[in-house]
């Protein structure tokens, strides 16, 4: 697997995104989702890596900063195709890694409150996040979960 930095302009991470937005869609109210569209994750304070194996797009993830010390961690998602195979793992070790090498101090993340959100929540709470209140611009939400780790 090769993780690398993506400009958001090949046809592959677009369908990837757009099935981001509609599984989020399925699962939380419009008011309730926070996942970010192509022009919004081409912000300067927003780092997106893609997982490749060879021509076959595996997943994805960003980090985004808030501040010189906090970071968060936006648009993880795994290709349906891949899923279970340890894409997601991989991606957010190479997120928490880079957060560090950046000298933040706290990276947080918002995901949702469902069943279906579940594993994302255990993998997080895997690399010692816990949960937390809101942060940045978020409020309470009955469908957003927050989670937050010192590094």
């Amino acid at each position: 697997m090769h993780i690398k930095v993506d400009d958001l302009r090949g046809p592959e991470i677009h369908q990837l995104l757009q099935e981001h937005l509609q599984s989020m869609a399925q699962h939380s109210p419009p008011e309730s989702i926070h996942a970010l569209d192509i022009k919004a994750l081409r912000q300067p304070e927003i780092t997106f890596w893609t997982a490749w194996e060879g021509a076959e797009l595996l997943g994805c993830g960003a980090l985004k900063e808030l501040d010189a010390q906090h970071a968060e961690i936006k648009s993880m998602r795994t290709s349906t195709s891949h899923l279970r195979k340890g894409v997601a793992r991989k991606i957010l070790a190479h997120i928490v890694d880079e957060a560090q090498r950046r000298a933040y101090r706290r990276l947080s993340l918002e995901t949702g409150s469902a069943n279906a959100f579940a594993p994302a929540r255990n993998l997080y709470e895997s690399f010692g996040f816990s949960y937390c209140g809101p942060f940045a611009t978020y409020v309470e939400d009955p469908y957003s979960v927050f989670m937050t780790r010192k590094l």
